[in-house]
């Protein structure tokens, strides 16, 4: 495999999904991948045609919500010249470009009904006809369609059609996504940490420090493996130090210290992953008299910096040993104003705290 669809990870629930690809490979039947956006969902499309015996014919990919609905069909199965307005002359479709390989549609759930409908009839008979043809023209390709929609849903719903989920689904592959891949996260960062150090031609990899490691792996991670890359790259960048283990990271590029305080959403600033203490400072004690609210504020805000302290501020298991959901537990912090290492957040980081770009 090339070096940009490599797979990296070791969890069981992601091995599962590369090893069931791989057995589908040789069958020509069509396969469905299903996943959350950045799980990966194209470079399971991509080991489907390689491992197939169609691995020396073409492999076409298509964006099913990148055209417009009335293009969408001209694009799929071609044109005959003066089909519409605008057609100059004749056009073929992807299925045409893909004969004998394998077509890759991405974002299926946006097809149109009408779509969907020559669709079925190009995957059931092998049989497409161009915009404006008279005659129909017989394709052997291979579809591999992918989605992060809930089909089977839509289908009850009758925005999707029931045949045509039932054709395509001969074999269901299912993503899991980066937070359900145990041990994985650690994998992910160092390879891409590593390739973006080459890229800047370090002579040393220094690696993450273990905090900015924790860091990472207690992240919810909703843009998966793609938004992984895109942090691990930018703090790699950001480190000025070649020598020194890569000390902090920030998962917001967007956030604005300078945008005024009506226009923005209070959330806390990126942490300085150098600057978190080992250890939560404990709950400022009640003073004498202090209302009941108060008291049950400040005994709650005790209980959270306990569970977070005794799971070494890993979110999700100090969560889930406190009966919470990761939301509630977010929702909590931020209402006590608790950053990762237990302090509330006071005056803007200074600039030896900010990350660092290696121009500074």
């Amino acid at each position: 495999m090339e070096r940009d669809v490599q797979f990296i990870g070791q969890s069981t629930a992601f091995l599962d999904a590369v090893e069931r690809a791989s057995r589908a490979a040789a069958v020509r039947r069509p396969v469905l991948v299903i996943g959350e956006r950045g799980t990966g969902k194209e470079l399971i499309a991509q080991r489907l045609h390689h491992l197939s015996p169609r691995w020396g014919e073409p492999l076409i990919t298509m964006n099913c919500a990148a055209l417009p609905e009335t293009l969408i069909e001209a694009e799929l199965f071609g044109h005959e010249a003066g089909a519409f307005t605008g057609a100059v002359r004749a056009r073929a479709g992807r299925f045409e470009e893909a004969d004998r390989g394998t077509l890759f549609l991405d974002e299926l759930g946006t097809l149109s009904m009408a779509a969907q409908e020559r669709l079925l009839r190009a995957i059931e008979y092998g049989e497409i006809a161009r915009i404006g043809a008279s005659r129909p023209v017989q394709v052997d390709v291979r579809v591999v369609a992918a989605t992060n929609a809930d089909l089977p849903r839509m289908a009850e719903q009758g925005t999707f059609r029931a045949d045509l989920l039932d054709r395509l689904s001969f074999e269901v592959i299912n993503l899991p996504p980066l937070r359900a891949r145990e041990g994985d996260v650690y994998e992910l960062a160092d390879y891409y940490g590593r390739r973006m150090a080459s890229e800047l031609e370090w002579d040393t990899w220094p690696g993450f420090s273990p905090r900015a490691m924790a860091v990472l792996e207690a992240h919810d991670w909703p843009g998966n493996v793609r938004e992984l890359r895109n942090v691990t790259e930018r703090a790699v960048y950001r480190w000025a130090n070649e020598h020194a283990p890569i000390a902090e990271i920030v998962f917001d590029p967007f956030e604005n210290p300078w945008m005024p305080a009506a226009a923005a959403e209070p959330s806390p600033a990126p942490i300085p992953v150098a600057a978190v203490p080992a250890r939560p400072a404990p709950a400022a004690p009640v003073e004498a008299g202090a209302g009941l609210r108060a008291s049950v504020e400040a005994y709650e805000r005790g209980l959270l910096v306990e569970a977070l302290d005794r799971h070494r501020w890993n979110q999700r298991r100090a969560a889930s040993a406190m009966g919470l959901s990761y939301d509630q537990l977010r929702h909590c912090m931020k209402k006590h104003r608790l950053s990762e290492g237990g302090q509330a957040p006071s005056a803007p980081p200074s600039a030896q705290s900010r990350p660092r770009n290696l121009g500074e």
